[in-house]
């Protein structure tokens, strides 16, 4: 699972500005997690303003360690259980 969080820095605006992709590669790429977290980190390094992306990165951080928590304890309740 840890493979596709590795490879979505590659379909988002990292390398490529996303309005230069192809329709759907661009849509994704806009709406997927690192979109924002790049564009925060980018405008906070060469002093550019973030606008609301760095609420868009909070968000994503906040919910993919949600998730990652709720994913373990379940794990860990259903291994006790045995």
């Amino acid at each position: 699972m840890s493979l596709i969080l590795v490879m979505l820095p590659f379909v988002s605006s990292a390398f490529v500005p996303a309005g230069s992709m192809p329709a759907g590669v661009r849509w994704f790429a806009e709406y997927q997690p690192f979109t924002p977290v790049i564009q925060t980190l980018r405008g906070l390094l060469t002093g550019t303003p973030i606008g609301t992306s760095a609420i868009a990165a909070l968000a994503w951080c906040a919910g993919i360690a949600a998730a990652g928590y709720l994913w373990a304890r379940a794990r860990y309740d259903r291994g006790a259980a045995r």
